[in-house]
């Protein structure tokens, strides 16, 4: 399923029959996220080039993602 297939599924289910979520919003959701994607790889990446003692090979990826938001300000 691709991204934006699931931004409109995750949105239909919280709006009444009147509302919906249209292409192009969807598609500004896609690019916010794809962008926070790459940023969060590239951040990853430098990370995992620059720890030499390995320190961080013991977080699950979904502590590595709130350490990123922490130091984002996200």
């Amino acid at each position: 399923m691709k991204l934006i297939d699931k931004i409109q599924k995750a949105h239909s289910g919280k709006l009444s029959d009147y509302s919906t979520i249209y292409t192009p919003t969807a598609n500004v959701i896609e690019k916010i996220a794809d962008d926070y994607a790459v940023e969060f790889a590239e951040w990853y990446l430098n990370l995992w080039l620059t720890d030499d003692d390995s320190s961080f090979d013991d977080n699950s990826q979904k502590e590595l993602l709130e350490m990123f938001k922490i130091e984002k300000g996200l």
